[in-house]
Protein backbone atom coordinates (compact mmCIF):
# COMPACT_ATOMS: atom_id res chain seq x y z
CA UNK A 1 0.00 0.00 0.00
CA UNK A 2 2.56 2.59 0.94
CA UNK A 3 4.47 1.88 -2.46
CA UNK A 4 1.70 2.58 -4.78
CA UNK A 5 0.48 5.87 -2.33
CA UNK A 6 4.14 6.64 -3.21
CA UNK A 7 3.36 6.25 -6.82
CA UNK A 8 0.39 8.00 -7.07
CA UNK A 9 2.14 11.22 -5.39
CA UNK A 10 4.85 10.97 -7.63
CA UNK A 11 2.62 10.90 -10.57
CA UNK A 12 0.37 14.23 -9.58
CA UNK A 13 4.04 16.35 -8.87
CA UNK A 14 5.30 15.44 -12.37
CA UNK A 15 1.74 16.40 -14.20
CA UNK A 16 1.38 19.45 -11.79
CA UNK A 17 5.19 20.43 -13.12
CA UNK A 18 4.27 19.76 -16.86
CA UNK A 19 1.24 22.01 -16.98
CA UNK A 20 3.72 24.27 -15.22
CA UNK A 21 5.88 24.59 -18.02
CA UNK A 22 2.79 24.61 -20.65
CA UNK A 23 2.26 27.77 -18.95
CA UNK A 24 5.30 29.34 -19.36
CA UNK A 25 5.72 28.53 -22.96
CA UNK A 26 2.32 30.81 -23.24
CA UNK A 27 4.12 34.10 -21.43
CA UNK A 28 6.56 34.56 -23.71
CA UNK A 29 7.24 38.25 -25.02
CA UNK A 30 9.14 39.40 -28.03
CA UNK A 31 11.87 40.83 -27.36
CA UNK A 32 11.96 43.30 -30.39
CA UNK A 33 8.88 44.96 -29.61
CA UNK A 34 9.66 45.40 -25.71
CA UNK A 35 13.00 47.03 -26.13
CA UNK A 36 12.01 49.65 -28.66
CA UNK A 37 8.95 51.18 -27.04
CA UNK A 38 10.74 52.62 -24.17
CA UNK A 39 14.23 53.81 -26.09
CA UNK A 40 11.55 55.89 -28.15
CA UNK A 41 10.30 57.47 -24.67
CA UNK A 42 13.13 58.01 -23.55
CA UNK A 43 14.29 60.06 -26.31
CA UNK A 44 11.53 62.27 -26.56
CA UNK A 45 11.81 63.04 -22.92
CA UNK A 46 15.71 64.05 -23.35
CA UNK A 47 14.25 66.71 -26.58
CA UNK A 48 11.74 68.01 -24.05
CA UNK A 49 14.53 68.06 -20.99
CA UNK A 50 16.75 70.06 -23.65
CA UNK A 51 14.55 72.30 -25.31
CA UNK A 52 13.29 73.26 -21.62
CA UNK A 53 16.69 73.63 -20.79
CA UNK A 54 17.44 76.11 -23.33
CA UNK A 55 14.74 78.55 -23.25
CA UNK A 56 15.55 77.97 -19.04
CA UNK A 57 19.27 79.40 -20.38
CA UNK A 58 18.17 82.25 -22.60
CA UNK A 59 15.58 83.53 -20.14
CA UNK A 60 18.03 83.24 -17.40
CA UNK A 61 20.68 85.22 -19.74
CA UNK A 62 18.13 87.94 -20.63
CA UNK A 63 17.99 89.13 -17.03
CA UNK A 64 21.87 88.72 -16.61
CA UNK A 65 22.19 85.90 -14.18
CA UNK A 66 25.07 84.80 -16.11
CA UNK A 67 26.60 87.44 -16.87
CA UNK A 68 28.80 89.80 -14.29
CA UNK A 69 27.38 93.06 -12.43
CA UNK A 70 28.40 96.08 -14.99
CA UNK A 71 30.52 98.87 -13.50
CA UNK A 72 28.26 102.02 -13.47
CA UNK A 73 27.92 105.49 -11.79
CA UNK A 74 25.21 106.94 -10.06
CA UNK A 75 23.85 110.34 -9.58
CA UNK A 76 21.24 111.22 -7.35
CA UNK A 77 18.31 113.03 -8.88
CA UNK A 78 17.42 116.68 -7.14
CA UNK A 79 16.15 119.77 -8.12
CA UNK A 80 18.17 122.75 -9.36
CA UNK A 81 17.74 126.48 -9.74
CA UNK A 82 18.12 128.01 -13.04
CA UNK A 83 19.88 130.48 -10.92
CA UNK A 84 23.01 128.47 -10.56
CA UNK A 85 24.40 129.01 -14.10
CA UNK A 86 24.74 132.82 -13.03
CA UNK A 87 27.11 132.26 -9.77
CA UNK A 88 30.35 133.49 -10.42
CA UNK A 89 31.49 132.78 -7.12
CA UNK A 90 30.76 131.22 -3.95
CA UNK A 91 31.22 132.11 -0.47
CA UNK A 92 30.23 131.00 3.06
CA UNK A 93 29.09 132.75 6.42
CA UNK A 94 27.00 133.71 9.00
CA UNK A 95 23.70 136.02 9.32
CA UNK A 96 24.46 138.75 11.57
CA UNK A 97 22.69 141.43 13.13
CA UNK A 98 23.93 144.96 12.40
CA UNK A 99 22.38 146.21 15.10
CA UNK A 100 22.74 144.65 18.22
CA UNK A 101 22.51 145.35 22.00
CA UNK A 102 23.17 143.78 25.33
CA UNK A 103 21.00 146.12 27.83
CA UNK A 104 22.17 147.08 31.00
CA UNK A 105 22.01 149.31 33.65
CA UNK A 106 24.77 152.03 34.64
CA UNK A 107 24.09 151.85 38.35
CA UNK A 108 24.51 149.13 40.67
CA UNK A 109 20.97 147.46 41.74
CA UNK A 110 18.98 144.29 42.76
CA UNK A 111 16.76 143.79 39.44
CA UNK A 112 13.33 143.61 40.97
CA UNK A 113 11.09 143.27 37.62
CA UNK A 114 11.40 142.00 34.42
CA UNK A 115 8.50 142.59 31.04
CA UNK A 116 10.21 140.48 28.73
CA UNK A 117 11.18 136.92 27.13
CA UNK A 118 13.21 135.42 24.38
CA UNK A 119 11.95 135.91 21.34
CA UNK A 120 9.72 139.11 22.63
CA UNK A 121 9.43 142.24 20.23
CA UNK A 122 9.97 145.24 22.18
CA UNK A 123 9.74 149.22 20.91
CA UNK A 124 11.90 152.05 21.32
CA UNK A 125 11.91 153.48 24.65
CA UNK A 126 9.45 150.60 25.52
CA UNK A 127 10.58 149.63 29.82
CA UNK A 128 11.63 145.90 29.53
CA UNK A 129 12.85 145.58 33.43
CA UNK A 130 13.67 147.78 36.75
CA UNK A 131 16.00 147.84 39.39
CA UNK A 132 15.29 148.57 42.63
CA UNK A 133 15.08 152.31 43.30
CA UNK A 134 14.21 153.79 46.79
CA UNK A 135 17.36 155.23 47.92
CA UNK A 136 17.23 157.01 44.59
CA UNK A 137 13.59 157.73 44.72
CA UNK A 138 14.71 159.31 48.19
CA UNK A 139 17.33 161.41 46.87
CA UNK A 140 14.80 162.79 44.48
CA UNK A 141 12.31 163.71 46.78
CA UNK A 142 15.26 165.19 48.83
CA UNK A 143 15.87 167.47 45.39
CA UNK A 144 12.88 168.55 45.27
CA UNK A 145 12.40 170.07 48.48
CA UNK A 146 15.99 171.27 48.22
CA UNK A 147 14.19 173.39 44.90
CA UNK A 148 11.60 174.16 46.66
CA UNK A 149 13.26 175.75 49.55
CA UNK A 150 15.69 177.42 47.05
CA UNK A 151 12.68 179.09 45.19
CA UNK A 152 11.24 180.46 49.02
CA UNK A 153 14.80 181.65 49.70
CA UNK A 154 14.86 183.42 46.34
CA UNK A 155 11.42 184.91 47.10
CA UNK A 156 12.57 186.28 50.61
CA UNK A 157 15.42 187.66 49.24
CA UNK A 158 14.02 189.40 46.48
CA UNK A 159 11.75 190.75 49.65
CA UNK A 160 14.64 192.12 51.15
CA UNK A 161 16.17 193.76 48.37
CA UNK A 162 13.25 195.74 47.33
CA UNK A 163 13.20 196.80 50.98
CA UNK A 164 16.81 197.47 50.91
CA UNK A 165 16.17 199.42 47.91
CA UNK A 166 13.53 201.86 49.14
CA UNK A 167 15.77 202.46 52.55
CA UNK A 168 18.39 203.64 50.34
CA UNK A 169 16.92 205.43 48.32
CA UNK A 170 14.95 207.58 50.90
CA UNK A 171 18.63 207.74 52.87
CA UNK A 172 20.21 209.23 50.11
CA UNK A 173 17.23 211.85 49.53
CA UNK A 174 17.84 213.06 53.35
CA UNK A 175 21.73 213.11 53.26
CA UNK A 176 21.39 215.41 50.28
CA UNK A 177 19.11 217.76 52.04
CA UNK A 178 21.14 217.44 55.58
CA UNK A 179 18.33 215.47 57.25
CA UNK A 180 20.10 212.08 58.27
CA UNK A 181 24.11 211.81 58.94
CA UNK A 182 26.29 209.94 56.54
CA UNK A 183 26.78 206.67 58.46
CA UNK A 184 22.88 206.39 57.67
CA UNK A 185 23.06 206.63 54.78
CA UNK A 186 26.27 204.15 54.45
CA UNK A 187 24.31 201.40 56.54
CA UNK A 188 21.53 201.62 53.92
CA UNK A 189 23.95 200.88 51.30
CA UNK A 190 25.62 198.41 53.05
CA UNK A 191 22.02 196.55 53.36
CA UNK A 192 21.24 197.23 49.76
CA UNK A 193 24.30 195.32 48.74
CA UNK A 194 23.85 192.34 50.85
CA UNK A 195 20.47 191.90 49.69
CA UNK A 196 21.58 191.78 46.23
CA UNK A 197 24.02 189.42 47.12
CA UNK A 198 21.64 187.39 48.85
CA UNK A 199 19.04 186.62 46.09
CA UNK A 200 22.23 185.71 43.87
CA UNK A 201 22.80 183.46 46.08
CA UNK A 202 19.54 182.09 46.29
CA UNK A 203 19.30 182.16 42.30
CA UNK A 204 22.39 180.33 42.39
CA UNK A 205 21.00 177.92 45.32
CA UNK A 206 18.22 177.43 43.03
CA UNK A 207 20.32 176.08 39.99
CA UNK A 208 22.50 174.01 42.36
CA UNK A 209 19.39 172.33 43.65
CA UNK A 210 17.47 171.91 39.62
CA UNK A 211 20.84 170.30 39.16
CA UNK A 212 20.80 168.15 41.73
CA UNK A 213 17.23 167.37 41.13
CA UNK A 214 18.11 166.63 37.68
CA UNK A 215 20.59 163.78 38.48
CA UNK A 216 18.42 162.20 41.01
CA UNK A 217 15.91 162.22 37.87
CA UNK A 218 18.72 160.56 35.47
CA UNK A 219 20.03 158.45 38.64
CA UNK A 220 16.17 157.22 38.81
CA UNK A 221 15.92 156.72 35.02
CA UNK A 222 19.37 153.99 35.43
CA UNK A 223 17.15 151.84 37.37
CA UNK A 224 14.32 151.56 34.31
CA UNK A 225 16.10 149.61 31.24
CA UNK A 226 14.66 150.53 27.67
CA UNK A 227 14.88 149.43 24.62
CA UNK A 228 16.98 152.01 22.46
CA UNK A 229 15.36 150.73 19.28
CA UNK A 230 12.44 147.78 17.91
CA UNK A 231 14.09 144.84 18.01
CA UNK A 232 13.47 141.36 19.45
CA UNK A 233 14.93 139.65 22.54
CA UNK A 234 17.49 136.85 21.70
CA UNK A 235 18.63 136.17 25.52
CA UNK A 236 17.69 136.79 28.82
CA UNK A 237 20.82 137.20 30.80
CA UNK A 238 19.44 137.99 34.49
CA UNK A 239 16.25 136.92 36.73
CA UNK A 240 14.56 138.68 39.39
CA UNK A 241 16.68 138.75 42.47
CA UNK A 242 20.05 138.98 40.79
CA UNK A 243 22.39 141.78 41.55
CA UNK A 244 22.76 144.30 38.19
CA UNK A 245 26.22 145.71 37.71
CA UNK A 246 27.79 148.18 35.43
CA UNK A 247 30.90 146.57 35.91
CA UNK A 248 32.54 144.38 32.92
CA UNK A 249 29.13 144.88 30.84
CA UNK A 250 28.84 141.27 28.52
CA UNK A 251 26.08 139.49 27.06
CA UNK A 252 27.39 136.33 29.48
CA UNK A 253 27.51 138.58 32.38
CA UNK A 254 24.98 139.53 34.93
CA UNK A 255 25.48 143.22 33.85
CA UNK A 256 23.46 142.45 31.08
CA UNK A 257 19.58 142.09 31.89
CA UNK A 258 18.56 141.19 27.84
CA UNK A 259 20.32 141.20 24.64
CA UNK A 260 18.26 142.51 21.70
CA UNK A 261 18.86 142.74 17.68
CA UNK A 262 17.23 144.56 15.31
CA UNK A 263 15.44 141.54 12.63
CA UNK A 264 15.30 144.49 9.99
CA UNK A 265 19.26 144.81 9.99
CA UNK A 266 20.07 141.18 9.38
CA UNK A 267 22.92 140.53 6.95
CA UNK A 268 25.31 137.62 5.90
CA UNK A 269 28.85 138.46 6.77
CA UNK A 270 30.50 135.91 4.42
CA UNK A 271 34.64 135.43 3.81
CA UNK A 272 35.98 136.41 0.13
CA UNK A 273 39.22 135.35 -0.20
CA UNK A 274 42.15 137.73 -1.44
CA UNK A 275 42.37 136.03 -5.12
CA UNK A 276 38.61 136.16 -5.39
CA UNK A 277 37.99 139.92 -4.64
CA UNK A 278 37.94 141.26 -8.24
CA UNK A 279 34.65 138.83 -9.22
CA UNK A 280 32.66 141.06 -6.78
CA UNK A 281 31.59 144.63 -6.16
CA UNK A 282 28.88 146.98 -3.80
CA UNK A 283 25.62 146.33 -5.19
CA UNK A 284 25.76 143.03 -7.16
CA UNK A 285 22.75 140.42 -6.99
CA UNK A 286 23.47 137.31 -4.95
CA UNK A 287 21.30 134.60 -3.32
CA UNK A 288 21.46 133.36 -0.19
CA UNK A 289 20.92 129.40 1.02
CA UNK A 290 20.23 128.82 4.73
CA UNK A 291 21.58 125.54 6.24
CA UNK A 292 18.29 126.02 8.39
CA UNK A 293 16.21 126.19 5.01
CA UNK A 294 17.77 124.24 2.48
CA UNK A 295 14.90 124.38 0.32
CA UNK A 296 14.49 128.26 0.17
CA UNK A 297 16.92 130.67 -2.21
CA UNK A 298 16.96 134.57 -0.99
CA UNK A 299 17.07 137.58 -2.81
CA UNK A 300 20.63 139.95 -1.41
CA UNK A 301 22.69 142.49 -2.52
CA UNK A 302 26.45 143.12 -1.74
CA UNK A 303 26.10 145.81 0.49
CA UNK A 304 29.76 146.33 2.03
CA UNK A 305 33.14 145.03 1.50
CA UNK A 306 34.84 145.77 4.79
CA UNK A 307 38.04 148.09 3.45
CA UNK A 308 40.35 145.45 6.20
CA UNK A 309 41.85 141.95 5.11
CA UNK A 310 42.34 139.10 7.55
CA UNK A 311 45.95 138.16 7.60
CA UNK A 312 45.63 134.50 8.97
CA UNK A 313 42.75 133.86 6.40
CA UNK A 314 44.22 135.75 3.57
CA UNK A 315 40.31 136.98 3.12
CA UNK A 316 38.06 139.95 2.73
CA UNK A 317 34.97 140.07 5.15
CA UNK A 318 31.95 141.08 2.31
CA UNK A 319 28.37 142.02 4.16
CA UNK A 320 25.24 141.04 1.90
CA UNK A 321 21.92 142.73 2.89
CA UNK A 322 18.70 140.51 2.42
CA UNK A 323 16.36 142.24 -0.11
CA UNK A 324 13.53 139.59 1.50
CA UNK A 325 12.81 139.18 4.83
CA UNK A 326 11.25 136.20 6.18
CA UNK A 327 10.61 135.79 10.33
CA UNK A 328 12.49 132.34 9.99
CA UNK A 329 15.93 134.18 9.37
CA UNK A 330 17.83 134.14 12.48
CA UNK A 331 20.59 135.42 13.37
CA UNK A 332 24.12 133.13 13.96
CA UNK A 333 22.40 131.07 11.43
CA UNK A 334 25.30 129.46 8.84
CA UNK A 335 24.82 130.85 5.08
CA UNK A 336 26.25 130.15 1.50
CA UNK A 337 26.10 132.95 -0.56
CA UNK A 338 26.19 133.22 -4.56
CA UNK A 339 27.70 136.05 -5.93
CA UNK A 340 25.80 136.10 -9.14
CA UNK A 341 26.49 138.28 -12.65
CA UNK A 342 23.01 139.54 -13.25
CA UNK A 343 20.07 139.51 -11.26
CA UNK A 344 18.06 136.67 -11.18
CA UNK A 345 14.39 136.60 -13.32
CA UNK A 346 11.28 135.49 -11.47
CA UNK A 347 11.22 132.30 -13.10
CA UNK A 348 15.08 131.70 -12.60
CA UNK A 349 14.40 131.41 -8.83
CA UNK A 350 11.80 128.41 -8.54
CA UNK A 351 13.36 124.98 -8.73
CA UNK A 352 13.50 122.24 -11.03
CA UNK A 353 13.99 118.48 -11.32
CA UNK A 354 17.31 118.56 -13.47
CA UNK A 355 19.63 115.40 -14.21
CA UNK A 356 23.18 115.57 -16.04
CA UNK A 357 22.74 115.20 -20.10
CA UNK A 358 25.74 112.38 -19.76
CA UNK A 359 22.95 109.87 -18.05
CA UNK A 360 20.34 110.47 -21.00
CA UNK A 361 20.22 107.50 -23.15
CA UNK A 362 18.83 108.25 -26.81
CA UNK A 363 19.25 104.46 -28.38
CA UNK A 364 16.09 103.84 -30.06
CA UNK A 365 12.78 105.52 -29.08
CA UNK A 366 12.24 108.30 -26.90
CA UNK A 367 14.98 109.37 -24.24
CA UNK A 368 15.43 107.55 -21.54
CA UNK A 369 17.29 106.87 -18.19
CA UNK A 370 18.86 103.54 -16.50
CA UNK A 371 17.16 104.08 -13.33
CA UNK A 372 18.45 101.92 -10.32
CA UNK A 373 15.81 99.42 -8.54
CA UNK A 374 17.58 96.52 -6.73
CA UNK A 375 20.94 96.68 -8.08
CA UNK A 376 19.52 96.60 -11.51
CA UNK A 377 19.37 99.09 -13.88
CA UNK A 378 15.82 99.59 -15.35
CA UNK A 379 15.26 101.86 -18.43
CA UNK A 380 12.89 104.21 -18.11
CA UNK A 381 11.65 106.65 -20.60
CA UNK A 382 11.61 110.62 -20.15
CA UNK A 383 9.96 113.85 -21.24
CA UNK A 384 12.24 116.09 -21.23
CA UNK A 385 11.97 120.63 -20.56
CA UNK A 386 14.27 123.32 -21.70
CA UNK A 387 18.64 123.43 -20.58
CA UNK A 388 20.02 124.62 -18.11
CA UNK A 389 23.47 124.43 -18.31
CA UNK A 390 25.15 121.16 -18.74
CA UNK A 391 21.71 119.84 -17.28
CA UNK A 392 18.28 119.08 -18.71
CA UNK A 393 15.10 119.85 -17.26
CA UNK A 394 12.82 116.81 -16.77
CA UNK A 395 9.12 116.86 -16.86
CA UNK A 396 7.89 113.52 -15.90
CA UNK A 397 9.86 109.83 -15.90
CA UNK A 398 11.54 110.27 -12.36
CA UNK A 399 11.50 112.40 -9.52
CA UNK A 400 13.72 113.89 -6.75
CA UNK A 401 15.64 111.22 -4.79
CA UNK A 402 15.87 108.48 -7.54
CA UNK A 403 19.45 107.29 -8.25
CA UNK A 404 20.01 107.15 -12.30
CA UNK A 405 22.97 105.66 -13.74
CA UNK A 406 25.54 108.10 -14.66
CA UNK A 407 27.74 107.76 -18.13
CA UNK A 408 26.31 104.10 -19.07
CA UNK A 409 28.19 102.32 -21.05
CA UNK A 410 26.92 100.53 -24.29
CA UNK A 411 26.46 96.72 -22.97
CA UNK A 412 24.49 98.44 -20.50
CA UNK A 413 21.04 96.62 -20.83
CA UNK A 414 17.31 96.71 -19.33
CA UNK A 415 17.24 94.28 -16.61
CA UNK A 416 21.06 94.13 -16.16
CA UNK A 417 23.23 93.90 -12.98
CA UNK A 418 24.94 96.74 -11.70
CA UNK A 419 27.60 97.44 -9.33
CA UNK A 420 28.78 100.84 -7.92
CA UNK A 421 32.56 102.26 -8.82
CA UNK A 422 34.42 103.34 -6.29
CA UNK A 423 35.38 107.00 -6.34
Amino acid sequence: MLFVLFIDIRDIRLKEASVANEDLSKLRIEKTKAISRPRRRRKIVYWILLIFAIILAGILYTQGIFTPPVQVQIATVSQIYPSQTLIVLNASGYVVPQRKSALASKVTGRLIWLGVEEGHRVKQDQIVARLESQDVTAAKEMAEANVTAARHNIELARAELREATLQLERNKALLAKGYVARSVYDSALARYEKAVASVEASEANLKAGLAALEAANINLEYTQIRAPFDAVVLTKNADVGDIVTPIGAAANAKSAVITIADMNSLQVEADVSESNLNKIKVGQPCEIQLDALPGERFRGTVHMIVPTADRTKATVMVKVRFLDRDPRILPEMSAKVAFLSRPAKTEEQKPRLAINQSSIVNRKGPPSVFLIKENRAIETPLTLGAKIGDMVEVLDGIKVGDQIVLNPPDRLKNGLKIKTVEK
